[in-house]
């Protein structure tokens, strides 16, 4: 038996204009979450994400500047949350 319960969580659309991390299956990608569609989001100030040293504090160790805008498919993003820079 499975339980689903619906929420009103936009998902992420919810973190609209605010820094994201988007950890996808072989990179991590930051940076403002500018925009999303059916099948991409945009970064604006995107960086990729080499090392990341601690999650729970202080800036990446590792994240290289990206071309602005920079495009990430939704099917290869595992998950996401707000970005410690």
């Amino acid at each position: 038996m499975k339980r689903i319960i619906e929420t009103d969580d936009g998902g992420l659309i919810d973190m609209m204009d605010k820094k994201v991390a988007l950890f996808c299956g072989v990179y991590i990608y930051t940076g403002k979450l500018v925009g999303v569609n059916a099948d991409h989001v945009e970064l604006a100030e995107p960086k990729l994400v080499y090392e990341t040293g601690p999650l729970t504090s202080g800036p990446w160790k590792d994240a290289q500047d990206l071309l602005a805008p920079w495009r990430v498919l939704l099917q290869s993003v595992e998950s996401w949350g707000p970005a410690k820079c």
